[in-house]
């Protein structure tokens, strides 16, 4: 959690950026991200020494050669600020945009990158915030992001916000993925999703890791990420590096158009929050997602995406407007039919409509689905969040002391945490679904219900189609005792008024 007083220094450096004539906030953040990544390094090359001095042995894999050594954060942050802006200009940031060596993912995204600060003002400006930032503390680095993003006011139009963290990690502890599996986001903005999954995976397949041939296709093949903004694919390589896979395929594309058909049937695994508040040309769309469903809505064509490039088997869980769980158009009813009756649809868990404040207030839902082609659909799992840890307003104040906050608190929640925390509990009853979750009435938080139902509902699957709300019962009264009680009552009356008609004569 970002606190007041670091606010204030980023306020301060996104204002030194406009008065030196940076005026374009994705440029401003930009900057400040590679400054961010260079900064981080040096914290891990710093961690890399330790370890080799602990077992007096040389360093594993240094990021600084010996004759890199003067390009280190620790050395040029301390310098005079005109020296320090040559350094960085002259020496550092040239060679950072070679630093995942000729040919990887990162060099690619990285060989058009451009340093812009042009004043050693400013750089010393945000050298000596970034000092007073524990970035080795992932919450910290995408509090510190996404308080930055926030400052953009059309982010929510242009989609460049990221999906709260504690979601990814929610929608990354469901899903499980292992370390054979091949996971795209096709729509991966800085690679949350991916970042996420690396370190679920480094976390409960440690020693399936220690695999050289595992190990290779953690680093070359287990990650992949398109986006069509190029600023984007940069942070998203810093990113990965950062989180130590070597080499992920993260690279430009146009998902929806056309020229992406040699992807079909590719990825196990599938995690995104695709964009979902625009339209199409018919004229720029890949014709065979067309075929699938015929539409213009960009969430619709996602899905049908997603669904081409999984394998038979392949798992997603895809973010969604609420809309396309109850759209009455021939295109959302068709869609909902083939994840229904053609595949597996697995859940819907709704969201509360605050998730995504304060760049969106839109109502959003998560979709579990497993491609068979085959259908295989028997009950669908719903679960209605009301409550993942933060205030729904604009301010997303945190509820709960931060042990108690995300899917995985490390102290457990009481029923009165519950009501302001329910991730843990959407993470429970999920693993319990094929379970004792089969017997939840439908008053409840969450509840399965029969394929057959929903397509009598011609596949509608909003929540509050299908949940019952309870009715507190009441003790009526027998007619007759009524009766005699209005009785009772306007005698009352009639002698109260006998009684002031006497006092006034």
């Amino acid at each position: 959690m970002i606190t007041g007083e670091l606010k204030g220094k980023i306020d301060r450096v996104w204002d030194a950026f406009w008065s030196g004539g940076i005026s374009n906030p994705l440029e401003v953040i930009e900057q400040i991200t590679y400054l961010m990544f260079i900064r981080r390094l040096e914290d891990i090359q710093t961690a890399k020494e330790r370890k080799a001095n602990r077992l007096d042995r040389p360093v594993e894999d240094p990021i600084y050669a010996e004759d890199a050594q003067h390009l280190r954060w620790s050395r040029f942050s301390n310098a005079a600020p005109e020296d320090m802006l040559t350094l960085v200009r002259d020496g550092v940031f040239p060679w950072l945009r070679n630093l995942g060596g000729e040919g990887s993912t990162y060099s690619h995204h990285m060989k058009d990158a451009r340093f812009t600060i042009a004043t050693p003002n400013l750089l010393a400006k945000v050298v000596a915030m970034l000092d007073d930032i524990p970035l080795g503390e992932a919450d910290v680095k995408g509090d510190l992001y996404e308080y930055m993003l926030g400052k953009i006011a059309t982010a929510g139009q242009n989609g460049q916000f990221r999906t709260p963290r504690h979601i990814i990690q929610l929608i990354v502890e469901m899903m499980a993925p292992g370390p054979k599996d091949e996971i795209c986001d096709p729509a991966c903005g800085t690679a949350g999703f991916l970042v996420a999954s690396a370190e679920y995976i480094n976390r409960t397949h440690r020693e399936a890791l220690q695999s050289p041939a595992q190990r290779a296709h953690f680093d070359e093949n287990m990650f992949h990420g398109f986006d069509f903004d190029n600023t984007m694919l940069r942070i998203g390589s810093m990113n990965m590096l950062l989180h130590n896979v070597a080499n992920p395929d993260i690279h430009y594309r146009d998902s929806l158009a056309q020229g992406t058909a040699g992807d079909a049937e590719k990825y196990t695994m599938i995690l995104a929050n695709p964009p979902f508040a625009g339209s199409l040309d018919y004229e720029t769309t890949a014709k065979d997602l067309q075929a699938v469903v015929k539409t213009k809505k960009t969430e619709l064509l996602f899905l049908a995406l997603f669904l081409r490039l999984l394998k038979n088997g392949g798992r997603a869980a895809v973010i969604v407007p609420e809309g396309v769980l109850f759209g009455s158009s021939k295109a959302h009813r068709e869609l909902r039919r083939i994840l229904v009756e053609d595949h597996k649809l697995d859940a819907v868990v709704k969201l509360p409509s605050g998730v995504f404040k304060p760049y969106a207030g839109v109502s959003t839902a998560i979709l579990f689905f497993t491609k068979t082609s085959s259908g295989g659909t028997e009950n669908v799992w719903f679960y209605e969040v009301t409550a993942d840890g933060k205030s729904l307003d604009d301010k997303r104040t945190e509820l709960l002391s931060e042990d108690k906050l995300g899917p995985i608190p490390s102290e457990p929640l009481t029923e009165a945490d519950h009501s302001k925390n329910n991730l843990p509990d959407v993470l429970a009853r999920w693993n319990r679904r094929n379970g004792s979750e089969q017997n939840r009435a439908r008053t409840e938080q969450s509840f399965c219900i029969p394929k057959d139902d929903i397509a009598a509902q011609s596949y509608d699957l909003s929540l509050n189609r299908y949940k019952e709300i309870v009715h507190e019962e009441v003790d009526h009264r027998p007619p007759g005792e009524i009766l005699d009680e209005l009785a009772r009552i306007e005698t009352e009356i009639q002698q109260g008024m006998s009684e002031l008609k006497g006092m006034l004569e």
